[in-house]
């Protein structure tokens, strides 16, 4: 009789979709649950190498906070390519400018930097108001 670890498929896995509301809740717990869920951490046929995720959807992003000065002490840097042409922009000017994308990075840095990671980048859907287009997929409503 052979013993050995089983290692999950992608196939192997009932991906769900999932609802969770960030209104007042602190953008780093938030993320980090997220982040969580996407790899697929929450479910028992875990593997690291493996999409063994599930589907995503956070609402009301716009109602997220940051905690101490974060608000207009945190920035996030870009580069244009061009010389010289680094762009940074405080946390408060991306919540006014595109809510989504506060979120969107948290999540995206708690991620694994390489293949994987940006494909699991793709199950994640944030809407900066109450209301979602997926509602076809039956999402679970998930509390943090």
């Amino acid at each position: 009789m052979k013993k050995y670890t089983y290692s999950a498929k992608r196939s192997d896995n009932k991906e769900k979709w999932c609802v969770i509301d960030a209104k007042d809740k602190v953008l780093g717990r938030v993320a980090s649950d997220v982040a969580a869920r996407i790899r697929g951490k929450n479910n028992p046929l875990f593997t690291p190498h493996a999409d063994t995720g599930d589907w995503v959807i956070v609402i009301n992003a716009d109602k997220v906070i940051l905690t101490g000065n974060k608000w207009d002490k945190k920035r996030y840097y870009r580069h244009t390519g061009y010389m010289g042409g680094i762009k940074s922009v405080t946390a408060r000017e991306l919540l006014a400018k595109k809510p989504e994308e506060l979120l969107r990075k948290a999540v995206r840095g708690m991620l694994p930097k390489n293949p994987l990671g940006r494909k699991l980048n793709t199950k994640l859907r944030v809407y900066a108001g109450n209301e979602h287009p997926h509602a076809a997929q039956q999402p679970e409503i998930v509390e943090i």
